[in-house]
Formats: structure tokens, sequence, C-alpha cells
């Protein structure tokens, strides 16, 4: 179980220079070229930082099973965060972390991600609007998966809300709520 309650996602590298830089051992990686993966990876490891990549946001590389599988064997990540059901497999299959990311749109999209989930049954879900703690609430209770909220968090109100309604922790890319 996660107990960081903030997991900082950079999505660009001055923005992983400054989770480097934290105190959180814990971070997530959005909106990366395949070229730079190695450098990220090897920078994150000697900073004793543990990376989760969102594989759906990698440029340069297909979002399936097969690049999961070469992610997992050559860059030994803490986690991986997917949309796609093959990714969220095959990165359990691998004994990565694996983080069903879901998009809260309407009661149809709730309704179609949870059908997702029991066929994945990921380690985590990620809701994304998480500034809707209510629907944290529902999703929790309904299929009693660890909850990470992100997606227009924008104040501390909204994390304690988040937090409250029974998200684990909040991913954010808002660099003030890191501290």
């Amino acid at each position: 179980m996660i107990e960081q309650k903030i997991l900082p996602a950079s999505s660009n590298m001055k923005e992983f220079e400054q989770f480097l830089q934290s105190n959180y051992e814990l971070g997530v990686f959005l909106d990366l070229h395949i070229a730079q993966l190695k450098n990220v990876n090897s920078m994150a490891k000697a900073a004793g930082k543990k990376m989760i990549y969102h594989v759906d946001l990698i440029q340069g590389i297909k979002n399936d099973e097969y690049a999961t599988e070469y992610i997992c064997q050559e860059y030994k990540p803490y986690g991986l965060i997917s949309t796609k059901a093959g990714v969220i497999k095959k990165a359990k299959q691998k004994g990565v972390l694996a983080v069903q990311r879901i998009f809260l749109l309407d009661s149809h999209a709730l309704e179609k991600s949870l059908k997702l989930l029991e066929k994945t049954k990921p380690d985590y879900i990620e809701v994304l609007p998480g500034a809707m703690p209510w629907m944290i609430e529902e999703v929790k209770e309904r299929v009693g998966i660890p909850i990470f909220a992100g997606g227009f968090i924008r104040t501390r109100e909204e994390v304690e809300n988040a937090l409250k309604a029974g998200a684990t922790a909040i991913t954010t890319s808002k660099t003030d709520l890191w501290t």
C-alpha cells in the first residue's frame, strides 16, 4: 500500500528535476519521449526515486502489451499507468504496479469503466477528474480498489476533499501542491 499522499506528476524535465530534489520517493512521469526514458530512469534511480510511467503518454512507442513488456524488462519501473486493459494485464504479469486510468465523463463512462476494472483488476485506479469527491466515494465503494485522484485538483482543500472521500493519493502536476 502506498503511504505517500501526493504523487508528483512531471510532464517535462524541469518538473522532473524539481521532483528529484523533493522529499518524495514516488513520482509519476507524463508525456515523455521514448528517447528520454533511459536518462529519466537512471536519474530517478540515482536519486533513490521510484517511478510510475504513463504508458499512453510515452511518445515514440505504441501503448500495447509489447511496449509494456519492453518497458518492464528494460527499465524496471515501479509502476505503469494506462487506460488500456492489455497494458494493465501485462504490467501485473511482469510484477509491476498497475494503475488503470479511468475518465468519469458521465454515467455511461462510469459503468463501462467498472466493467473494465472487473477484467483488469489493477492494483490502483486513477480517477479523472479527481476534483469530484462524491465520485471517488462511489467508485471506491463499488470496486474496493485503492484510488489515486488526478485532474483538476488545484487547491489544498481539493486535495483534502479527495483524500477524505477515500483516495489513497493525489496525482498532480501542480507543483505548488508538492510542498
